[in-house]
């Protein structure tokens, strides 16, 4: 007889018990209490307008009911993505465009072509926990470098050199950081090529929140990034606050011969799922479109919000901000009197606030809250006072 759970690989052998954060959400909800939730990520429930006639004459097209098993994607999709650089001043050819219902899928494509199981990939610290799950699913490794804060944020890149080995396959950069907001400057970008080059490894630029830069100079793409073997990955999942839609895509760049190779090795993969509907690329002209209006509401909000944040922060000394570039998310330093999930668990019971606490981005040490700046302003703002008021009463 088999042993009890045998049947099941041990990929997915994960502890599923819920931590003690999300138990007392589930019983704050239960109470029917009010909640100022600062944790808020899904754009379309966050009171953004969309054009719903538009995308849903685009999902009806004619053109859905003819069946064309494009491996990297139809035309008409891949060439929306191409368009989009260009209006960033970024040219790419159409034929260097992989399409992919999500960045999840673009990683896992990006694994199996590079890693066999137990090779190794380099991720950042801090940053979102979904790094974990999609390594265990593909067989690889997780090996964390260090993003540094010293009036900014940037790489560690003495840690990151120490951390290379033999099975080392790629290298991960957040393009910006989730949740810190660091953009790659041009000097790290440089440094990351020298290192990936000499050690014959790649890049993968994970630039979902590309567009969403605090400065009026826009953060610079990945895609024309030739110093090493290069993929850029993004979607309308961020850019058109769109994530229902299910479309993403995968940019390969790098010298040209290992670029050839690896897009003719993709294109297997790609080949053999097929997982992109035609309703969805054939509407990648429309989708993408939207981003002008929705990124218009949303930065406006993000604005708005880090704006009341910094007010309410004046004068304080037991509550403040770090250094943002951009993305929708701002990182609070407070006192370290108690574990991070101590801290949001007081704040969900004793004030009706929900935040996150910097363990769950894998942050160094205690005193670290993640907050939400797509977050309805009213609900912002009467949240960040409670935040503030607790926060002063910390010794």
């Amino acid at each position: 007889m088999l042993e009890k759970g045998t049947v099941f690989s041990s990929r997915t052998n994960w502890n599923r018990t819920t931590n003690r954060l999300s138990e007392a959400l589930a019983q704050h909800r239960a109470s029917g209490r009010e909640l100022l939730d600062l944790t808020a990520s899904n754009p379309t429930e966050c009171g953004f307008h969309y054009d719903s006639h538009a995308i849903m004459r685009a999902l009806c097209s004619p053109a859905s009911l003819e069946y064309h098993p494009e491996p990297r994607g139809l035309e008409i999709a891949r060439r929306a993505v191409t368009d989009y650089y260009a209006g960033r001043k970024e040219n790419i050819a159409i034929e260097d465009v992989t399409l992919t219902v999500s960045t999840s899928e673009a990683y896992s494509f990006v694994f199996r072509l590079l890693c066999n199981a137990g090779d190794e990939v380099l991720v950042p610290t801090p940053s979102y926990p979904l790094f974990d799950f999609l390594a265990e699913i593909q067989d690889v490794k997780l090996v964390r470098y260090p993003l540094i804060y010293d009036h900014g944020w940037q790489i560690d890149f003495h840690s990151l050199e120490q951390t290379i080995t033999p099975r080392t396959k790629t290298v991960i950069v957040v393009h910006p950081n989730n949740p810190t907001g660091h953009f790659t400057k041009a000097a790290e970008r440089e440094r990351l090529n020298e290192i990936c080059s000499g050690h014959e490894i790649a890049i993968i630029a994970d630039e979902v929140f590309l567009d969403f830069s605090l400065s009026k100079t826009p953060g610079r793409s990945f895609v024309s990034n030739s110093g090493a073997l290069t993929f850029t990955m993004s979607g309308v999942s961020k850019i058109s606050g769109l994530p229902q839609m299910k479309l993403a895509w995968l940019i390969t760049n790098g010298p040209e011969e290992t670029k050839r190779e690896a897009l003719a090795r993709l294109e297997v993969i790609a080949d053999t799922y097929l997982s992109l509907n035609a309703p969805v690329q054939h509407a990648a002209p429309v989708l993408l479109k939207q981003r002008h209006e929705f990124q218009k509401q949303l930065m406006t909000r993000v604005r708005t919000n880090l704006a009341e944040l910094d007010r309410q922060l004046t004068g304080q000394k037991n509550c403040t901000r770090l250094e943002i570039e951009g993305g929708w998310y701002a990182v609070l330093r407070v006192p370290a009197t108690r574990s991070d999930e101590e801290l949001a668990i007081t704040l969900l019971r004793e004030h009706d606030v929900y935040v996150h606490p910097g363990h769950y981005y894998d942050f160094a040490g205690e005193g670290y809250l993640v907050l939400s700046l797509i977050t309805p302003e009213e609900s912002f703002a009467n949240g960040i006072n409670r935040v503030v008021t607790a926060a002063s009463r910390f010794k």
